[in-house]
């Protein structure tokens, strides 16, 4: 395990469109998370002791921890950090301030994601954020002049959107990392409760802006809503999405593992929310037989630039991946939808864009008698 997630739940509002385990502060509730999340990583590093190339604190609002909270929870992490290892802290403009970021820095976050989310003042209050667009700017430029990498999160596909100009204000920060990605509407939410509905033709339109003005400022697409320039990728993310073995500690926090038990490739690990995660209740585990470990892999390795080995992915699963999918495979092909590199499967833009059913015909070929 070279990679651990540590989910802080706390946010000082609860957007309408957010369906993440999200609490407000509560008398004593912080207090009691750091002594669970203590607990909880003295046991998985006493099995997994490192040392780390990544570590992510999401949320939830980690930023919205006090200095002194965010000081106990660095501390209370008990692992050991390669020289070169990627840091990342997500961060809320408004949330801080220069002497906030660099008290952060000096407890070794190296990257931030920032949730600007768009740079328009009504849309911002369309989404519920509480910062302006002022202080979106200027978090930015005084995470960058600290020495942080910067990765800026935008929603797309919002009604009446200036996408164009939404994604210039990111280029002319600077930034290194974009992730654009569409508004999903979750079943429980306000904005579901309300009848909203997304526009599959204005974010089809959005998503050819992104591709267009990132890709001409030099920034790659290398995931399907994460755009780069090389180098600046999120390594945390990049093990998510080739299914790497990752830790998780805190509420509602995933870890995937690897098993080494006949029959079972790998096993994941869901912690349960708040309430019953500070009463100690276990984590869910669900083990990945063969033939799920495969789709899994090929249904996140299919959102990357770089595709899927599936010489590896055969090795790994024990299972004949690249007969089952040959004929499929060569169908996408001449679609335009994939192409090959050697053993990889490697999506195109439009792939990409259509991934839903892309990887459904993958997975359909693996379910056959000659692929599971």
């Amino acid at each position: 395990m070279r990679h651990l997630y540590v989910h802080v739940p706390f946010c000082p509002t609860i957007c309408p469109y957010c369906d993440f385990h999200v609490v407000r502060r509560g008398k004593g509730l912080v207090e009691s998370y750091l002594d669970r999340l203590e607990r909880e990583a003295a046991e998985l590093h006493q099995k997994y002791p490192g040392p780390l190339e990544t570590l992510y604190i999401g949320g939830g609002t980690p930023s919205y921890l006090r200095d002194a909270e965010l000081e106990r929870l660095f501390a209370i992490l008990p692992w050991r950090l390669t020289a070169e290892a990627e840091v990342t802290l997500e961060v809320n403009p408004g949330t801080v301030n220069s002497a906030r970021l660099a008290h952060i820095r000096d407890l070794g976050v190296n990257r931030v994601s920032l949730g600007v989310q768009s740079f328009a003042e009504r849309l911002l209050r369309f989404l519920g954020r509480r910062h302006s667009a002022a202080v979106a700017f200027r978090t930015v430029s005084e995470a960058q002049e600290l020495g942080f990498s910067v990765s800026l999160d935008l929603i797309l596909g919002l009604p009446d959107q200036d996408v164009r100009r939404e994604l210039k204000n990111a280029l002319a920060l600077g930034v290194s990392h974009v992730s654009a990605y569409t508004l999903q509407i979750e079943p429980g939410t306000p904005f579901a409760v309300a009848g909203l509905e997304p526009d599959p033709d204005r974010e089809a339109e959005h998503f050819q802006v992104a591709r267009d003005v990132l890709g001409d400022a030099g920034l790659v697409r290398y995931e399907v809503s994460n755009y780069a320039r090389p180098g600046a990728e999120s390594r945390h993310n990049l093990a998510y999405w080739r299914l790497r073995e990752w830790g998780g500690l805190g509420p509602s926090a995933a870890a995937h593992l690897f098993a080494g038990a006949a029959g079972i490739v790998s096993r994941r690990f869901s912690n349960p929310p708040l309430p019953r995660w500070l009463a100690g209740e276990p984590p869910q585990v669900v083990a990945l037989i063969p033939l799920e470990f495969a789709k899994e892999a090929l249904m996140m390795g299919l959102r990357l630039r770089e595709g899927v080995d599936l010489a590896a992915l055969a090795q790994k699963s024990g299972l004949e991946i690249q007969k089952a999918l040959a004929s499929t495979a060569r169908e996408l092909l001449e679609e335009g939808l994939l192409a090959r590199a050697g053993e990889r499967l490697v999506p195109s833009d439009t792939g990409m864009d259509q991934l839903h059913r892309v990887v459904l015909k993958i997975w359909g070929a693996l379910e056959t008698p000659s692929g599971a």
